[in-house]
């Protein structure tokens, strides 16, 4: 087993609100009247069972309640346990799945300011990432301007599969809003069930939507890349979490490959994808989509060409690894130390500022 080193940078937490009454502090007078007259007790997608095994370990299942709904649990069970500097929460509450503009901009209001007060306000060590009601990008770049100065918020969360390719020009003002307040933009597995999880339609079954994730985050990174947002915003780290990673060496061969073949359509992208993303796209670790043999998976980073791209994450509550086995078995401590302090740190601008503050006090 390779043991995680203390001081690291948990880059992939859930934090579960309980129910959406549970939002309801953070909602004003009109919205609580909404939610309580309407009879909304809960957002719940059925594409994610809440009890199916990979939900959460067994161990870090509560008696009642959502997975990942305590703090007390997530302190000892995942902060502590793995000795963290510092954890960085995904709330994956199903406010994107509202399709109306205002009720969605309502909730992801109140889902940022009750991620602040409940947990950010506990714990030193917990950063936040801004939810956005992306059904609409204008109100997406208020809600992000109106989160920006508090500056636990680390991230601006999106989910990889939605209305449109994530590179379209129409999302731009949300990368520049990112880009100015130095903000990371994690891209996490999920949708809103727009469009059907597939590229050939609607599945039978949860692992064919589970399985999909990936192609999605292959055809965004595909659009990020030649639709030109790093040639706009070279400065802008973007996150693929829970994307898996073992799929990108032999996905950025053939993306080379044609961009070759078909650069005169995009002359913007005046560097070759693998530099691009070198230089703005990371990874989080968990879940590890490889073999368990270490030298599969060495073999594996070495045709990655890279050792910054891959973010250390647990993905608590979910099941993805048992014990203590955060980190794939056969890795080196250089590596260690990468994965867990140094690529996190140069990814996220806020923790970098966090630290340095801490360090100089």
């Amino acid at each position: 087993m390779t043991s995680p080193i203390p001081g690291g940078v948990d880059c992939d937490l859930h934090p579960a609100v309980p129910h959406l009454t549970s939002l309801l502090p953070y909602m004003n007078d009109y919205w609580r009247d909404q939610v309580t007259t309407r009879g909304m007790v809960d957002l719940v997608s059925q594409s994610y069972p809440a009890n199916s095994p990979i939900s959460a370990r067994p161990d870090w299942r509560p008696a009642q309640g959502k997975p990942g709904s305590s703090y007390d649990d997530m302190k000892r069970q995942a902060l502590d346990r793995f000795q963290v500097a510092y954890g960085i929460c995904n709330p994956l509450y199903a406010v994107q799945l509202v399709f109306s503009e205002d009720m969605q901009d309502a909730f992801c209001r109140a889902l940022n300011d009750w991620l602040a007060k409940e947990w950010l306000d506990r714990d030193a060590r917990l950063r936040g990432s801004i939810v956005i009601p992306l059904q609409s990008v204008e109100k997406s770049v208020a809600e992000i301007e109106r989160c920006a100065g508090d500056k636990r918020f680390v991230q601006i969360l999106m989910l990889v599969m939605g209305g449109m390719p994530l590179g379209k020009r129409a999302l731009w003002p949300i990368y520049a809003a990112a880009e100015k307040h130095g903000l990371a933009v994690g891209i996490h597995a999920g949708s809103p069930y727009q469009n059907p999880p597939t590229s050939v339609g609607w599945g039978s079954y949860h692992i064919e939507d589970y399985v999909a994730q990936s192609q999605a985050f292959q055809t965004q990174l595909t659009s990020l890349i030649v639709e030109g947002v790093f040639a706009r915003h070279p400065n802008l780290k973007m996150v693929m979490l829970e994307s898996g990673f073992t799929w990108l060496p032999s996905f950025l061969w053939r993306l080379h490959k044609f961009w070759r073949g078909a650069r005169m359509e995009t002359p913007w992208v005046d560097r070759a994808p693998l530099e691009i993303v070198r230089s703005n796209i990371r990874f989080s670790l968990q879940p590890v989509d490889a073999p368990p043999e270490p030298e599969v998976l060495n073999r594996l980073f070495d045709h990655m060409q890279s050792d910054e791209l891959i973010l250390f994450s647990t993905d608590y509550p979910h099941w993805q690894f048992d014990g203590d086995e955060a980190l794939p078995p056969g890795l080196s401590s250089d590596l260690v130390r990468k994965i867990m302090i140094d690529n996190p740190m140069a990814t996220y601008a806020r923790l970098r500022q966090s630290a340095t503050k801490e360090t100089t006090r």
